[in-house]
């Protein structure tokens, strides 16, 4: 048995998720989303992830990044090690992607704020 707390609406149901045979069963929930969501987070769990990266301007010595949709939650420190390689070295705007298909997951790495106007 696994309790977790619905985050897809502000109902914040306590959720308990329980695995019979080879299905899922969820209780506590308000809505359709809560099932949904337990069923996710126990097969298959995702996060955006927000860090920053540095640059090489004094100016802005880190510029905040997100990825561009969720990745696997096991695979968050893994993408945490190739964006602290990184170090940008000119003005990028807001949404430009500073790593590209992160660690082949299909997911870039962009930015969430512009460099060129804090220059």
């Amino acid at each position: 048995m696994k309790e977790l707390i619905c985050i897809l609406c502000p109902n914040g149901c306590a959720l308990s998720v329980a695995e019979d045979q080879s299905k899922i069963v969820v209780t506590g929930q308000k809505c359709k989303r809560g099932q949904e969501f337990a069923i996710a987070e126990t097969t298959n769990p995702i996060r955006t992830l927000c860090t920053t990266v540095k640059t090489n301007f004094p100016e802005m010595p880190v510029l905040p990044v997100r990825s561009a949709s969720a990745i696997p939650k096991d695979r968050i420190f893994a993408v945490m090690a190739e964006i602290n390689q990184v170090v940008i070295t000119e003005a990028l705007g807001c949404g430009t992607p500073v790593i590209t298909d992160v660690l082949g997951l299909g997911v870039d790495i962009i930015t969430t704020s512009s460099l060129e106007t804090a220059l």
